[in-house]
């Protein structure tokens, strides 16, 4: 049966001692639950209480007739002996509770057998795609595995008058949003209004883990990471017009990379790969990519194939999902 948790350091803990993904911590919860969704963090049990499986599954209303979509974004947590029982009771919670036209999970695996009754859809909301290096190696190992040009611009721009440090203040996070936004208007993606990423920097409190690059006591360049006890996860990040001159990034990056690895961290998540330059610059840190299991949906309403072959609200209201839910 289902169980639900009201509290967050009982949640955390279970999260982080069970390899969880930072999606799955309570502070993105709520910080999703004061921007358009709702948090409902369920554990699986048995009659004796014993916890056998956790997810937090986010619930966001759709335009009429669809009801609500629910979604487990890189979870849930739970062993394959566990795997069918809990995924059914939470398809079963979410279309008793909120009328749900499907129940959508991201996992954070590369394999994975969903029950009977489950099916992979067209649409997705994380990317599957993205590079994850093992943090377990040893740096010269993490070097190796990189293209040469990249290891060249690491020593390159770590050489410039730069100075890496933790944003700690909203001062400071404040000059890394005006980054973001000239960032956006050069590239040309989807941001939040500023209260987001305060909210989120609030919210995920030492699970947001924000560096930036500095010349001359002004930032330059930014890097927002969510971390959980194994996963750093890459959230957000922007250069300024000197930032991009030096590449910075890259400098930045590597600077993130080994704080992981010196926190105890295994993974690091470069947040997915998408088309373009983005995409380039990271390709150039590991020999190989990362393709996760990707999207699977249970639906729960006659209307989902409505949904799913995507009627022009259905599809206007994906997109903005797609683009919301993490950036």
């Amino acid at each position: 049966m289902l169980r639900r948790c009201q509290d967050k350091q009982e949640w955390n803990d279970y999260i982080l001692e069970h390899g969880g993904h930072p999606l799955q911590l309570w502070g993105w919860g709520d910080l999703k639950s004061i921007h358009n969704w709702m948090a409902n963090r369920l554990y699986l049990v048995d009659e004796e209480g014993t916890v056998f499986g956790a997810a937090q599954v986010l619930v966001r209303h759709l335009p009429f007739p669809f009801k609500s979509l629910a979604y487990v974004p890189r979870g849930p947590i739970v062993d394959d002996d566990n795997r069918g029982e809990m995924l059914d009771l939470l398809a079963d919670y979410v279309k008793e509770n909120y009328h749900s036209i499907s129940l959508s999970i991201e996992p954070d695996v590369t394999e994975y057998d969903a029950p009977e009754g489950w099916i992979r859809p067209k649409n997705r909301i994380l990317p599957s795609e993205t590079i994850i290096l093992d943090l377990t190696k040893n740096e010269s190992e993490l070097l190796a595995d990189m293209a040469k040009k990249t290891r060249q611009y690491i020593r390159k721009s770590a050489a410039e008058a730069i100075t890496i440090k933790n944003v700690k203040t909203k001062d400071d996070l404040k000059k890394c949003l005006a980054i973001y936004h000239e960032t956006n208007r050069r590239a040309k993606f989807n941001i939040h209004d500023d209260q987001y990423y305060y909210d989120a920097f609030n919210m995920l409190e030492d699970y947001a883990q924000v560096f930036a690059a500095y010349a001359d006591d002004q930032p330059i360049a930014f890097l927002w990471l969510a971390v959980s006890a194994d996963t750093s996860y890459e959230l957000y990040g922007g250069m300024n017009q000197l930032g991009q001159d030096l590449r910075v990034n890259y400098a930045l990056k590597w600077h993130a990379i080994l704080k992981c690895k010196e926190w105890g961290l295994k993974r690091y998540d470069f947040g997915g790969l998408i088309d373009g330059g983005v995409s380039t610059f990271k390709l150039g840190w590991a020999t190989d990519k990362t393709q996760l299991i990707g999207t699977f949906d249970k639906p729960l309403s006659p209307l989902y194939n409505l949904w799913s072959r995507g009627l022009p609200a259905a599809k206007k209201f994906i997109h903005k999902i797609q683009a919301f839910i993490k950036k």
